[in-house]
């Protein structure tokens, strides 16, 4: 075995070392590799035999760099060490590139593809921004008699992203939360085995509900960060019990909305509530919106605020309403809250003062119920109207309905009774029913004959019970008729045959003929919608010869021209729109649209605007026809079919009138007029459906309801 020899071994170990960490620096060294390469020697070579230091100049040993390494000759070699392999070195090189590419594109994704998501996520995790609710706007009659007031309303929701992860956790937290809900029972009796079983079904009926609810919430969503709406109309108890946990259940949030009351509206400090009246069409009520109108709404609402359904409430929505403040909340991990960072207050929403007349519109329904329990009937309508501005003064839809009833969180029982009733309480009547007009229609066409100079004052046509056209036969209303009569005596009296000259003609007469009628008829605003602030508005209808061609396949006859003249065959109105128009024939020619709303007021009552009257048209019948119209409007009053009212304590002026519209039932009763004569402050319109003739049951309503507020209120 032979025997390496080295002088000093620790100090070539040294050496050895050096050279190594040396490598790439030292540029001599690599020149005298590269030499020792050609001659076929390894620098990482020890040489075996005896060492004689003395030949280190001459013999094996380079003494320019002794201090750095020894090189040894050639002969018996040991392995030390290896060459750097460069190919690795690229190889590394391109794997660490290609890594940092993947964490920049991965970073880049992150900070600006995700940035909103990501952003809202770990905000959410330290701030939670709160809605704080604006007061809705009180609604008062003309002399500020409240008519709704807000009460608190506990309004139960989750936000899904703030739940616990944990399905048992969350699970058992819903069962809790169930329990309460259908008991009011605090959640630590929910093991009491004083639990009924119907109990125990509800519970559980209510604890899959909310699961399910939650199931249809993707975590992780931007939906999962909105309120979902559990549970409103929560008792006092109950939410109190639901407060005590409420530090132990993140997600689970407990907010005192505002929930409607509608009232009397009498000037005593605790105005009583109302049952079924005529004042939940005016007002219409509110209720938990839906995802339609939440969608059409937009940001400004949330899946857990209430808004106008119908009435006042719906068509006012905006200035009821109000502006909603904001309130950012720190939390902890849990969703709980910490502090208040910052608060944007509310704007609470305008009070809306009324044009009605509280007494007037309580005295309307009041006699129109006592006189339809006589009579055995059901449905009518009774509008009355300032003539000198467009006003509504009262408006009266019978059957009416309890709106607390609806604001409250109507039953579905309670809802498919209303929806099954023949009555239709829900339908705004007024405003919404489509009528034939019979004679109410009579004086625009008497006006539009003078206008058109197809009569004068003077004209008289012989009514002996009706005409005859070929084998058909248009009736007057009263056998062997009326005589002869002028336009006054005509309207007076009601007397077809006067209107069928004047509307289709006869003989060598030349009446207005059907273009002329719907030229009339549009002028008064029939077959369009009058623009009164309240919803669900129709237009009636106006019958034309292209409409009769296309929908009925059939031509237009001079039947159809006489049954339009007088207010039958095809013609629709609504009592709005007939209220509208007596309205412009009482003030001798101007038709306005017709307002609920006559001012907008600060929370203080401070007027913010006043709502100004609005003109349609005016001065589209002279003042001399449409005085003569009014004077035989008197004459109906007077010597007609409404004498009974001749003993009001002012004058007044009307007409009757009786709308034929089904072969089995009963025709319509109608009364318009308009009161003081000379300088009318009031226009009335009453419908009775069914009530046979308007001089039967008409007239003595709008009777009562006049001689009340001109000698009864005072």
């Amino acid at each position: 075995m032979s025997n390496l020899t080295l002088p000093f071994p620790p100090i070539q170990a040294k050496i050895l070392t050096a050279m190594r960490f040396n490598f790439f620096k030292n540029r001599r060294k690599s020149r005298l590799i590269e030499s020792l390469q050609e001659t076929k020697e390894d620098v990482f070579l020890v040489k075996e035999g005896k060492f004689n230091f003395g030949d280190m100049k001459n013999s094996c040993y380079q003494t320019e760099w002794t201090e750095e390494s020894f090189l040894a000759d050639a002969g018996h070699k040991v392995m030390v060490s290896r060459s750097f392999e460069f190919a690795r070195l690229r190889l590394f090189i391109i794997c660490a590139c290609l890594a940092l590419v993947i964490i920049i594109a991965r970073v880049f994704w992150l900070q600006v593809n995700k940035y909103e998501y990501y952003s809202l996520l770990s905000e959410n995790n330290r701030l939670r921004a709160e809605v704080v609710e604006a007061k809705r706007g009180i609604i008062y009659t003309r002399d500020l008699q409240p008519l709704v007031r807000n009460k608190a309303n506990f309004v139960l929701y989750f936000k899904p992203i703030n739940l616990p992860k944990d399905e048992l956790v969350r699970d058992d937290m819903l069962r809790r939360l169930s329990h309460i809900i259908e008991t009011g029972a605090t959640s630590t009796s929910l093991a009491s085995p004083t639990s009924d079983k119907m109990s125990v079904e509800a519970d559980n009926a209510t604890f899959y509900q909310l699961k399910d609810a939650l199931a249809k919430v993707k975590i992780g969503s931007l939906e999962s960060y909105q309120p979902l709406f559990v549970a409103d109309n929560i008792e006092y108890d109950k939410a109190m019990a639901i407060i005590l946990d409420l530090p132990q259940w993140p997600g689970v949030f407990l907010s005192n909305k505002i929930k409607r009351e509608y009232l009397l509206g009498t000037s005593s400090s605790t105005p009583l509530i109302l049952g079924a009246s005529s004042f939940s069409h005016l007002l219409g009520y509110t209720g938990k919106i839906n995802a339609e109108e939440l969608a059409e709404l937009g940001k400004d609402y949330s899946p857990i605020d209430y808004i106008g359904k119908m009435g006042i409430e719906y068509y006012w929505e905006k200035e009821l309403k109000g502006v909603p403040g904001k309130k950012n909340i720190e939390v902890d991990a849990l969703g709980r809250q910490k502090k208040i960072i910052n608060e944007e207050p509310a704007r609470d929403g305008y009070n809306l003062q009324l044009s009605l007349d509280m007494g007037l519109q309580k005295k309307a329904e009041e006699v129109t119920n006592a006189y339809l329990e006589k009579a055995g009937l059901h449905r009518a309508s009774v509008i009355i109207i300032d003539p000198r501005n467009g006003e509504i003064l009262a408006l009266v839809s019978l059957p009416g309905y309890d709106n607390n009833a609806f604001a409250s969180g109507i039953g579905q029982e309670q809802y498919s009774a209303f929806l099954n009733d023949p009555n239709r309480p829900l339908f705004n009547r007024a405003v919404s029913g489509e009528f034939p007009s019979g004679s109410t229609i009579k004086p625009l066409f008497a006006a539009g004959a003078l206008q058109d100079n197809i009569i004068t004052a003077a004209t008289t046509v012989l009514s002996t019970g009706g005409l005859r056209i070929g084998e058909w036969v248009f009736p007057d209303w009263k056998a062997g008729g009326h005589g002869t009569v002028d336009v006054k005596d005509a309207l007076a009296w009601s007397v077809n045959t006067f209107f069928y000259y004047i509307g289709g003609g006869y003989g060598d007469f030349q009446g207005l003929g059907v273009a002329g009628l719907i030229k009339y008829s549009h002028l008064f605003g029939l077959g369009e919608v009058t623009g009164v602030d309240l919803p669900g508005e129709k237009a009636g209808f106006v019958p034309t010869v292209k409409w009769k061609e296309e929908v009925k396949d059939e031509p237009w006859y001079i039947g159809d021209t006489y049954h339009f003249a007088i207010g039958q065959g095809d013609v629709l109105v609504t009592p709005l729109q007939v209220a509208n128009y007596t309205a412009a024939l009482a003030n001798g020619g101007t038709l306005y649209v017709p307002h609920l709303v006559a001012k907008i007021l600060e929370k203080d009552n401070r007027v913010v605007r006043e709502v100004a009257p609005q003109i349609v048209r005016r001065n589209f019948i002279s003042p001399e026809n449409m005085e003569i119209v009014r004077a035989g409007m008197r004459e109906t009053v007077t010597l007609g079919s409404a004498r009974s009212m001749a003993a009001l304590p002012v004058e007044a002026a009307g007409k009757t009138g009786t709308a034929q519209w089904s072969s089995k039932k009963a025709p319509h009763a109608w009364f318009i007029g308009f009161a003081p004569y000379d300088n009318p402050e009031v226009a009335i319109t009453v419908l009775v459906e069914e009530g046979v003739e308007g001089s039967a049951i008409a007239v003595p309503i709008a009777k009562d309801i006049l001689n009340w507020y001109y000698s009864g209120r005072k």
